[in-house]
């Protein structure tokens, strides 16, 4: 089965990972198929970067996200959502 899970870099104390998709029985830090994204643990996790095409792609073939995975996911869409809710605010006040 194939996962869309966290991979860990960074240094002691200032972790950094990777958005991967791998074999569920590989390590965490070991192999993996491709990297769709990354993550910082220190910034909001709004701000993680994740190719959304390539994330539907894996998903749609049956891979299945873990669940830091998923609210990393979540917690991205409802920060974008937000910016187009803002960006239309400002078109509309603009326009008036």
């Amino acid at each position: 089965m194939v996962r869309v899970r966290l991979s860990r870099y960074g240094t002691k104390k200032v972790p950094y990972y990777h958005i991967i998709v791998t074999d569920r029985e590989s390590s965490r830090d070991g192999g993996f198929i491709e990297q769709i994204g990354t993550y910082d643990a220190k910034k909001p996790m709004a701000e993680a970067r994740v190719d959304r095409a390539r994330l539907e792609h894996w998903v749609s073939k049956g891979a299945l996200p873990t669940g830091t995975v998923a609210k990393v996911l979540r917690e991205q869409k409802k920060a974008m959502q937000a910016f187009e809710q803002q960006a239309l605010k400002q078109q509309s006040s603009r326009a008036s």
